[in-house]
């Protein structure tokens, strides 16, 4: 495989840096900038996006046709991870959880365009926001067999009963996808289904509040008390609940690693420009020899990760499921974020603790990188069971096909 990026791609990538360099990481440094959950205000996020929109630095997952940009997964990890620069990046080009996912999940799963135009392409222009409505109180969170919300069918309408918690996004979501029980079967109980938020028999018990930052929307807990969908709503078959939540999972949780490596680089950043400037016992803290082997293993591992998620992107651009290189992805990421993380404060002493940065907010945002999406300890089990069902050819290399010979 060749890592290096094609000429439009790189192109595009540095218009992207640009942008995050002129309109956004100013942003950070005006207090009054910000909202009561550490988000920027949503005027100020609209504003930046018009502007992200008309330059045509827009929707980098979605199609051309569409009104995004078409670039694949390879520029797609190019893209998020120089959004990600700032933590506000990825969501003025349209490229931020929840919605990012939603918009590849419904681009591949709804059948007409009729549908596309009712629920994709509002996403896609950014008119609404989505959420994805999973993991519940006393039931599903890595493990999706335990969901207990239930849809019952009624005619041609299915009404839900049940409740979900720590949904992204929530409030303030037009668009939601919440998957249901609906029926006893171990593999094929599970349903999947869209709803509009105006529509009656459902509403938000509370924002849960959280350790770090919030996206916009926080994390809610939702209860539905009769909430009807009509079966028209409902995505792909009766029983596909969890096919569902794999197709939308796979390349989201990818998606989360190129956001996450662009956070781990501009927190070395940040150390990286402090440790050159401070002076200690006669020398920049950059010439000690401990802060070096400081910053090199954390740029080391950073490293590393990008090789991961960027091989596993070009692996879904091939059309391969690319489920355990997304695993080992989205466990190794997770860890360099928080060693980034907790490195620069380290290397920055007081300064990088304090809110003259922005690296506390990025630790502490950090640590659920290793929860969301499927805890490591999930993913490392996902491992083991490949590694023991394929043995060897767990660590096969994909071999390209032979080219035939001219003349």
């Amino acid at each position: 495989m060749d890592f290096s990026l094609s000429p439009e791609i790189e192109a595009y990538r540095l218009r992207v840096r640009d942008f995050v360099a002129t309109h956004v990481l100013p942003l950070e440094k005006q207090p009054a900038a910000f909202d009561a959950h550490e988000n920027l205000r949503e005027e100020l996020v609209a504003k930046v996006r018009e502007r992200a929109r008309a330059e045509g630095l827009w929707a980098f997952q979605m199609p051309k046709a569409r009104g995004g940009r078409g670039l694949g997964v390879v520029g797609m990890a190019a893209c998020y991870e120089e959004a990600a620069r700032s933590p506000f990046g990825p969501v003025m080009f349209n490229a931020a959880p929840p919605d990012d996912g939603t918009m590849i999940l419904l681009e591949k799963v709804l059948a007409t365009e009729e549908l596309k135009q009712r629920w994709l392409q509002p996403l896609v222009d950014g008119r609404v926001r989505s959420a994805f409505a999973m993991t519940e109180p006393d039931g599903c969170g890595s493990d999706p067999s335990l969901t207990y919300t239930r849809a019952e069918r009624q005619g041609d309408a299915w009404v839900l009963t049940g409740r979900k918690w720590f949904i992204t996004g929530a409030q303030g979501a037009q668009h939601f996808i919440v998957v249901a029980r609906t029926s006893d079967d171990e593999r094929k109980g599970l349903t999947a289904f869209l709803f509009d938020a105006g529509q009656p028999g459902w509403r938000i018990e509370r924002r849960i509040p959280i350790m770090g930052p919030e996206e916009h929307g926080g994390h809610c807990e939702l209860v539905f008390e009769g909430l009807r969908i009509p079966d028209s709503q409902r995505l792909l078959e009766v029983g596909d609940g969890l096919k569902v939540t794999q197709i939308r999972l796979g390349t989201a949780r990818l998606t989360h690693c190129m956001r996450w490596l662009g956070l781990a680089k501009r927190c070395l950043e940040e150390a990286g420009g402090y440790v050159s400037r401070r002076m200690s016992f006669g020398e920049t803290l950059s010439r000690h020899e401990g802060v070096q082997w400081m910053l090199g293993d954390a740029a080391k591992d950073i490293h590393i990760g990008r090789l991961l998620t960027m091989s596993a992107a070009w692996k879904l651009d091939q059309g391969d499921f690319a489920r355990t290189d997304i695993s080992i992805a989205k466990i190794h990421v997770a860890d360099a974020l928080h060693k980034a993380a907790d490195t620069a404060i380290q290397l920055m002493g007081a300064r990088g603790y304090s809110k003259d940065t922005i690296v506390e907010w990025i630790y502490r945002y950090a640590r659920q990188a290793r929860l969301v999406d499927g805890a490591s300890e999930i993913h490392k089990m996902v491992l083991s069971r490949a590694y023991l069902s394929e043995g060897a050819d767990f660590f096969r290399w994909g071999v390209a096909p032979a080219s035939r010979k001219e003349g």
